[in-house]
């Protein structure tokens, strides 16, 4: 498996529009949210707190605290996602430098909440969409995910509502409201470009190497999968169907599994209304 096959026109095109990702939420903090005395989820809200408490370049702290996560996960979810996490995280990191030498946008409280919450749900969830990350906290939720019956979505919901709980101490109780309001219209628009963190899709995998891929899934993602024995009707050839569930964040990761496969594969993908049961599994130790 060379490295022409894993890092193609594909991969080169979800760093494009993790670049446009990365400046959209930026600019969205900088320029709305934070002037406004608003902040962000996961650790990036952790960062927001810490520079307000203490000072310093805020882009400096958010990369010092999210990059640990990131090589926390590269184990398990792959190289693919450690470059495009990390050049997002840096990427993000310098630019919130960048915009925090302008103006502010907007100064009215409500205007603020609601456009740059939806302003940082489309550049997160661009980003999303295409396998990266701006907060080691995703990265967490899907180790969690691994080992607990809890979505990803369910993860970063918990470990926000701590952090904003926390902002009510930094930054008085109704700024920690606005700033929880904001939250919730983020998470709808990411909700909307990525096509839903937490909706489930059923998976359908036809491929020559699923003991190789059914063995990735489970290593990066924790999930099982059922193998049935199928037969082309043209080649004559044995294959694998693999059927998997998994949510739409960890749909980018299945891709670069079956892109560093070493055959091809059919897949498709359907809406799941509903789960009954765990279908998240350990590891054999």
């Amino acid at each position: 498996m060379g490295n022409s096959k894993v890092f193609n026109f594909r991969f080169f095109m979800s760093l494009v529009v993790i670049t446009i990702g990365a400046v959209i939420a930026a600019a969205s903090l900088e320029l709305v949210l934070i002037p406004n005395m608003m902040i962000d989820g996961g650790i990036n809200g952790i960062s927001i707190i810490i520079n307000k408490i203490i000072g310093g370049p805020l882009g400096l702290i958010v990369l010092v605290l999210n990059f640990p996560f990131i090589f926390l996960g590269y184990n398990l979810i792959g190289k693919k996602y450690l470059i495009k996490a990390g050049y997002g995280m840096l990427l993000f990191s310098i630019l919130l430098e960048v915009f925090g030498q302008f103006e502010p946008l907007i100064d009215d409280t409500l205007l603020a909440t609601v456009y740059g919450g939806i302003a940082l749900g489309i550049g997160v969830g661009l980003i999303i969409k295409e396998g990266g990350s701006l907060d080691g906290t995703e990265t967490v939720a899907i180790l969690v995910s691994r080992k607990r019956s809890l979505s990803v979505g369910q993860v970063v919901f918990m470990f926000n509502i701590l952090i904003y709980g926390s902002a009510i101490f930094v930054f008085g109780a109704e700024r920690a409201l606005y700033s929880l309001l904001t939250y919730f219209v983020s998470y709808k628009v990411i909700d909307f470009v990525s096509d839903g963190l937490n909706s489930a899709k059923a998976i359908f995998i036809i491929t020559d190497d699923g003991e190789n891929v059914s063995r990735e899934i489970l290593k990066r993602l924790g999930r099982t999968t059922t193998v049935i024995s199928g037969e082309g009707v043209v080649s004559k050839n044995e294959k694998s169907v693999l059927y998997t569930v998994l949510t739409r964040f960890e749909m980018s990761i299945l891709k670069d599994i079956l892109d560093e496969s070493n055959s091809s594969s059919f897949v498709t993908v359907m809406d799941v209304s509903e789960i009954i049961g765990s279908h998240i599994k350990k590891l054999p130790e």
